[in-house]
């Protein structure tokens, strides 16, 4: 999935009314009228860029006018103090669309960095690195989008693409076998995937035949056990306490798939910059 304006545009226009509301009074009182300007966006640190075509969407919504060119695609790694963009126009415009700007492509390029370093360190291993659910609420695309940029793939983008039997699913259908019955019963196509806490469950998500098994808050010494009691009969996902010490361990385990909720809900945002000359 690219990152098409009608992912964003909705976004950038709430994002602008919240941000400018009546208007940028700071600016305007300055009185700088139609003075010309370039802004400099700089990485400031090392990380991965992701968001570019929105915060460019932010300044042109604003003031159609403006010229913006980004200078790294999303994706890139960059040095710190790496130039990635300019806008140039109304200094007044740039001004008033600065900070939403970079809201974005903060948040996003943290997002990016962040998955850039989990997904470097399970390299060599057959583990993919995978996003969850737990996004800011209506930015869910856009972050799945820079969990991309990053080297991470995207698990299920809402309720409505992938059949995941988490515990209160499987508690509410008394036990795993009967959720799965149930859900089998009614699809033949999309993977079932089953959350289990214990080995226990492991083995009940086994003997009903689950396409996938979330081994969900295992300590190590529990996922051992139930990889090597799993043995290729399912996919294995591993998922909660994951972190950058611990998951180049858990890779290389031979488990499928690592989710990391910290992706999209916990990264630190990378730290950008917007400088004018006129």
């Amino acid at each position: 999935m690219s990152l098409q304006p009608e992912i964003y545009m909705d976004l950038v226009r709430r994002a602008l009314a919240e941000d400018v509301g009546s208007g940028d009074i700071t600016t305007e009182y300055l009185d700088i009228g139609d003075i010309q300007g370039t802004a400099k966006i700089t990485a400031k640190e090392d990380g991965v860029i992701a968001g570019l075509p929105v915060a460019e969407a932010v300044f042109r919504e604003l003031d159609p006018s403006v010229e913006f060119k980004a200078l790294v695609e999303d994706g890139a790694l960059v040095r710190g103090g790496t130039l990635i963009a300019e806008a140039r126009g109304r200094a007044a415009s740039l001004l008033t669309a600065e900070r939403v700007a970079l809201n974005f492509l903060q948040q996003l390029s943290g997002i990016a960095t962040f998955t850039y370093i989990m997904a470097r360190a399970v390299k060599g291993s057959k583990a993919a690195v995978k996003d969850t659910r737990k996004t800011t609420p209506g930015m869910r695309l856009l972050e799945k989008y820079a969990v991309r940029m990053g080297g991470g793939q995207n698990h299920r983008m809402g309720l409505h693409d992938a059949i995941l039997l988490k515990d209160n699913h499987i508690d509410l259908a008394s036990g795993i076998a009967e959720a799965v019955r149930r859900v089998r019963a009614k699809n033949e196509k999309i993977p079932i995937e089953v959350e289990t806490r214990n080995i226990s469950e492991v083995r009940e998500a086994l003997e009903a035949r689950a396409d996938i098994i979330m081994l969900d808050n295992m300590s190590l010494i529990e996922m051992e056990d139930a990889i090597k009691e799993i043995g290729g009969r399912a996919l294995v996902e591993v998922s909660g306490n994951v972190n950058t010490l611990n998951i180049s361990h858990i890779a290389s385990m031979g488990v499928d798939i690592i989710s990391v909720g910290a992706l999209t809900h916990s990264p630190d945002a990378l730290d950008i910059s917007m400088l004018f000359s006129v």
